[in-house]
């Protein structure tokens, strides 16, 4: 809990009350390697923080391929935000790369923190736009390089690289398992 409370802490002031009211709504679970957090087809219906390991963002394109869209490391929040928030069916899956633990926020606590805590909101509303500003300062490097390139920044990005499996990774970068083979193999 102490994690969460440092990172939220990062975004603004919050009193020992209200820490406590924050904690008295977390309920911490474990995910098994693969387990989904969030699925396809289905409405978010919690938020989490990552206590330990990684979780990544996937769906099937057209032609039935998983694409990894990003993954979410320990120290951050994870939530299908537009599912959540509109209360809509999600596009994609949020699953465990490796085993994980969170703690985890049902919608309805979710919203009564929202409602109670004042400025609790202006927090939230600060860590969704770093959120969303890192997702576009990891993206948009990726898009006009060369696949090396690409993955050279990608080990800079995610320095846990060895924990998550090459066919993320290669999914991610949108490269083939073989070419990212390649490509591990001539800069060792």
């Amino acid at each position: 809990m102490k994690e969460l409370f440092d990172f939220i802490l990062r975004f603004g002031n919050l009193n020992q009350q209200q820490m406590d009211f924050i904690a008295e709504k977390a309920t911490e679970i474990s995910l098994s390697k693969e387990e989904y957090f969030s699925e396809a087809g289905k409405i978010a219906k919690q938020v989490g923080f990552v206590e330990d390991g990684i979780l990544r963002v996937c769906y099937y394109n057209n032609k039935s391929e998983e694409i990894t869209k990003y993954f979410i490391e320990e120290n951050n929040l994870v939530v299908d935000l537009e599912s959540f928030d509109n209360q809509i069916s999600s596009s994609a899956y949020v699953q465990a790369v490796t085993d994980c633990k969170l703690i985890v926020f049902q919608r309805k606590d979710w919203l009564e923190l929202l409602q109670t805590i004042v400025g609790f909101d202006a927090i939230v509303h600060k860590i969704i736009s770093r959120a969303l500003m890192q997702k576009v300062e990891r993206r948009s490097p990726l898009v006009s390089e060369d696949a090396t390139t690409r993955y050279l920044k990608f080990m800079e990005i995610y320095p846990t690289v060895n924990r998550i499996p090459l066919s993320y990774v290669a999914s991610y970068l949108g490269v083939t398992q073989p070419s990212l083979s390649r490509i591990r193999k001539n800069i060792r």
